[in-house]
């Protein structure tokens, strides 16, 4: 993979971000961006304990997707006091994600606001994102393939971004949002993933208090270095074709998906992981 560092600047104005990253449809890190929110000195995995110690919590690890699964069914449930104990006791694979906070703990809505970026943020869906030493995500993109401000909060964490462009080298799903899940985009493998050569993208690492930028529809592989947290806020897509793309995932792709799950079982799986690689091979040369 030829992984550029995402260009990271300590502030940024509004008119400055939509010139030089919202227009373009670039990614960027902003390291001081919301140093005046209570959540940069108040948020850590102790306080979530506290204040959402007794909500059960869905819970998600890396297990390959199997036809049982329901689109986005958590694997486990925990109350967030024991899984924060487990974060801090060792290592799991299991993540929280898309946990809305407005639902679960409105508290925690006093502790942010919504910056002004020039672009309308959607201020009933802001999601929270746990995980525990070298979880991670499958590379994927939202199924919205919404503007994305992604505020990193506790530790430390590894992303890897594609845009949409490089799609015939990720070994992306058919009827799907994800790549191959024996990809490990940490330390491919060449060998069994010649396609990967060619994928341009970008990498960084998130510390407390950082926001990241990711554009409309890009691809997204995080990995926690550590324990820790983020919230996402979002900004319909903006590109009538990414909108396109959206309005089609959601009220078609993915019921599409399902019903073919139930039709053909793991068959249905099978097949479209083995399509992943013949597709990508042939439209490269590489079959």
């Amino acid at each position: 993979m030829q992984l550029q560092e995402i260009d990271r600047v300590e502030t940024i104005s509004k008119e400055d971000f939509l010139t030089k990253y919202f227009k373009p449809q670039k990614p960027v890190v902003i390291e001081r961006f919301v140093e005046d929110w209570p959540a940069v000195k108040k948020w850590d995995l102790d306080y979530m304990a506290e204040v959402a110690g007794d909500k059960e919590v869905p819970l998600y690890d890396d297990r390959p997707v199997t036809h049982e699964d329901g689109f986005n069914e958590p694997h486990a449930k925990m109350n967030m006091r024991d899984y924060i104990a487990l974060l801090k006791r060792e290592p799991t694979k299991y993540r929280i994600f898309l946990w809305n906070i407005l639902k679960e703990v409105p508290k925690l809505q006093n502790d942010f606001s919504y910056p002004d970026f020039g672009i309308r943020l959607m201020k009933g869906l802001p999601m929270l994102f746990f995980g525990g030493t070298d979880s991670y995500t499958f590379m994927h993109y939202d199924i919205d393939l919404a503007n994305i401000f992604h505020f990193h909060f506790h530790g430390k964490k590894e992303v890897i971004l594609f845009d949409q462009d490089q799609n015939d080298y990720l070994y992306k799903i058919p009827h799907s949002l994800i790549t191959r899940e024996d990809i490990n985009f940490a330390d491919p493998d060449y060998q069994k993933w010649p396609a990967l050569k060619q994928a341009k993208g970008f990498k960084t690492h998130l510390e407390h208090g950082e926001v990241l930028y990711m554009p409309e529809g890009y691809w997204h592989y995080m990995r926690y270095i550590t324990p820790g947290f983020s919230m996402s806020l979002r900004a319909i897509a903006r590109n009538p074709k990414n909108l396109g793309k959206a309005i089609y995932n959601i009220f078609w792709m993915r019921h599409f998906d399902n019903l073919m799950r139930r039709w053909k079982g793991q068959e249905w799986i099978d097949r479209k992981n083995e399509k992943a690689i013949t597709r990508t091979h042939k439209k490269l040369g590489l079959s």
